[in-house]
């Protein structure tokens, strides 16, 4: 689980006004954190298979997710894109 500190400081960063928690933006932005640490998780515990199958579903919904951004606003999508390496 991400630590407050940083879940808030992922939020600040891709936030489109000062109280959004949930626009794509931030959703795609928290995703993204979590599956960098739970990849990082893996790598050391390989047969953590419970783990893998919730990095998945992660996974596919950030995919959902930036898909739907992308065909509703390109101009989001690709600010975004730019930010998080996607």
């Amino acid at each position: 689980m991400l630590k407050k500190l940083l879940k808030n400081k992922v939020i600040s960063k891709s936030q489109t006004h000062e109280k959004d928690t949930g626009s794509p933006e931030v959703q795609i932005s928290l995703l993204t954190s979590r599956i960098i640490e739970l990849s990082t998780h893996l790598k050391d515990h390989k047969k953590d298979f419970s783990s893998r199958r919730g990095l998945l579903k992660m996974v596919i919904q950030r995919k959902r997710l930036s898909n739907w951004l992308k065909a509703n606003s390109p101009k989001r999508y690709t600010k975004l894109a730019k930010t998080l390496g996607l």
